[in-house]
């Protein structure tokens, strides 16, 4: 029984590559149809102001931070919206031990004493998918829980098979992040945001998964539940992973030892500027030592979603 349950859930998520990948050929489609009327146009629309997802009281979980220049970033030299954040506010957390973790990451010792010595706390050796198994971790909540670039890092060549991996990961940490969020009403949008027909105001199945929305961050509604935000290159094969329809309609447990996904709510999408992050680097998840040559993710754009638990 439980090997028949594997293999509904393996067919579901490829299932749902199969729908992304036409829906990417639609998409390509409908873009080189838009460029030949470009000249057409009244001109370019107004580039949105990056969002800073984060307020000055809002306490912030780090998930997998590698060699931590994103939690140094945040620290360090904020955008200045943020400058009067408390470094006490920010968990910054690593999947490896301490010991891996300078070994992958030579530059990781000087940033990790920065941030002790600031005040922000650092932790080794949580998984993401096993939050609730974290000591440190348990019996306290967040309004922000971040996953910047998750990945499996299991070096998979096969293509179905790693983004299955990878799948089973955003899972994982959808699954356990609920221990760590903070509770509390849905977050309310920004009402400049377009509006919609009646009938879809409370499916964000409606909602396009890559639109940017330029609302304030949701923490500004008193007594919001916690959000979770993931950022990836939004470019194949990370969008075969299909991270929005995961977390709003998650395939069912592969066995009947592990609980079901919850659902949650799309609050919105926006572009992921890492430049808004000073010093901010992105590292494989293997480590400096593996000295990767790869092209995978090239062009595109970083963006990050940001979800709420559902009623």
């Amino acid at each position: 029984m439980g090997h028949k349950k594997k293999t509904s859930l393996k067919t579901t998520l490829q299932s749902q590559q199969i729908r992304l990948k036409n829906k990417e050929k639609a998409a390509h489609a409908a873009e080189a149809a838009e460029l030949k009327t470009k000249h057409k146009g009244k001109g370019k629309a107004p580039a949105l102001r990056p969002t800073i997802p984060f307020t000055p009281t809002d306490k912030i979980l780090l998930i997998g931070e590698g060699n931590f220049s994103f939690a140094h970033a945040l620290v360090i030299d904020p955008p200045l919206s943020l400058e009067h954040l408390p470094p006490s506010n920010i968990t910054a957390t690593s999947y490896d031990s301490e010991e891996e973790c300078y070994d992958k990451y030579p530059d990781a010792k000087s940033k990790v004493g920065v941030l002790l010595e600031r005040g922000a706390e650092v932790l080794f050796g949580v998984d993401g998918t096993r939050l609730e198994k974290c000591n440190a971790l348990k019996k306290r909540l967040f309004d922000r829980v971040v996953f910047n670039f998750p990945h499996a890092g299991k070096g998979i060549t096969d293509q179905d098979r790693n983004i299955l991996s990878n799948q089973m990961l955003i899972l994982g940490f959808l699954r356990s992040v609920v221990s760590c969020l903070a509770e509390g009403t849905i977050p309310t949008r920004n009402l400049s945001q377009k509006p919609r027909k009646p009938a879809d105001d409370d499916d964000d199945d409606n909602m396009n998964d890559d639109e940017d929305i330029d609302a304030p961050s949701p923490s500004t509604t008193q007594g919001a539940r916690g959000t979770v935000l993931i950022t990836l290159r939004n470019v194949p094969p990370y969008t075969n992973w299909d991270v929005p329809r995961l977390a709003k309609t998650p395939p069912k447990p592969a066995s009947l030892g592990t609980p079901p996904n919850p659902n949650y709510k799309l609050l919105r999408s926006f572009v992921f500027h890492r430049k808004m992050w000073k010093g901010y680097e992105h590292r494989m998840t293997k480590g400096e030592r593996a000295h990767g040559r790869g092209t995978t993710g090239e062009g595109g754009e970083d963006r990050t979603w940001e979800f709420c638990l559902k009623d």
